[in-house]
């Protein structure tokens, strides 16, 4: 691999299965600080591995690769090649001990195609009433019950060797319209905000990431979503729930948020944001926001070397390949 510059603040997606030329010619050139895949993106597992070696061939060894699966409806690794794994509103009442298995199993299976970042555990509250985008994603609406399930969660993608990324901090589960769609309004009081906090806020340094939410907290910030406002991540984030890990913003392509890639992702590392997620892939917006977004800071970096020193010290190596061939091949016979 040839020296690179210092990475952009920057987590992007990619176009295909593999590499194209001028992806390559792009990251040489702006190398983002990580990467994100989704179902675009994989065929089967050796492609998979193939791709992520390629990324850290080309990018370094400790490049970070994110996916989201949370099991139930957001997973990008399904079957047949890969097990399908339950939501998290299943395991409501359970042992840790079960969500904390569940959660090093599905740590593995990412772990086993080069994927080190799991975008999960939801940490936003069940409500009712509220849009159906968070839903059965969540443990539970009771705050102490989602802190409980989270935990063995965390603890469950450490083991895995995975560093986990909670969200979407400070609170999704009030949301009445989809952010991907449209940005919500959460018009209640601070004392009602505390509640969706206090999970955050219980597990602020179990070392995980945390994604924001696209969300307009009318009690906190009346003109900016928590993405792009100084005030939700300086004095609610860092300070009330005093999550001091890494910060990313959840994709900034999502309609909740209006302007240009760039633009948005200078604005959400301005406001605090450690790290600015953009996932479509287009090569045109990614190069955008290359060029846009700072550098990755000494901060944001210390940062995300100590997620991954905490996810080194607790992975645990009993949990390899056979174990997944194992959970596989059980899956495949019982859906034959």
């Amino acid at each position: 691999m040839a020296s690179l510059a210092r990475p952009r603040a920057a987590v992007v997606g990619l176009a295909g299965t593999a590499f194209g030329a001028e992806e390559i010619a792009l990251f040489r050139d702006r190398p983002p600080a990580g990467l994100i895949l989704f179902a675009r993106n994989v065929a089967d597992p050796a492609q998979l591995r193939a791709l992520t070696a390629a990324a850290r061939d080309l990018l370094g060894e400790d490049l970070p690769i994110l996916i989201d699966q949370e099991g139930g409806r957001v997973a990008r690794l399904r079957p047949p090649h890969w097990p399908a794994f339950p939501p998290a509103a299943d395991f409501a009442g359970l042992p840790e001990a079960a969500a904390r298995a569940n959660a090093a199993l599905l740590g593995l299976a990412c772990r086993a195609v080069g994927l080190d970042v799991v975008c999960a555990p939801v940490l936003d509250l069940r409500l009712p009433g509220a849009h159906a985008v968070i839903g059965d994603r969540a443990f539970s609406a009771d705050p102490a019950e989602v802190a409980r399930l989270g935990r063995a969660w965390i603890e469950g993608l450490h083991q895995a060797g995975c560093i986990p990324v909670v969200k979407h901090v400070p609170g999704h589960g009030r949301a009445l319209v989809d952010s991907h769609l449209d940005l919500p309004h959460v018009a209640v009081d601070r004392d009602a905000l505390a509640e969706d906090c206090a999970p955050f806020a219980a597990l602020a340094g179990t070392g995980a990431w945390a994604m924001t939410a696209h969300i307009l907290y009318e009690a906190f910030d009346p003109r900016h979503p928590a993405t792009l406002s100084h005030e939700v991540i300086g004095r609610v984030i860092r300070r009330a729930i005093g999550f001091e890990g890494v910060l990313v913003t959840d994709d900034l392509g999502m309609k909740a948020l209006r302007g240009a890639p760039g633009a948005l992702a200078q604005h959400a590392i301005a406001a605090g944001c450690d790290l600015a997620l953009h996932c479509s892939g287009v090569l045109s917006e990614t190069a955008e926001v290359l060029a846009d977004c700072p550098a990755l800071s000494d901060a944001a970096a210390a940062r995300m070397a100590e997620a991954r020193a905490v996810a080194a010290a607790a992975y645990q190596p009993f949990l390899d390949a056979a174990v997944l061939a194992g959970l596989r091949d059980s899956h495949l016979a019982a859906a034959a």
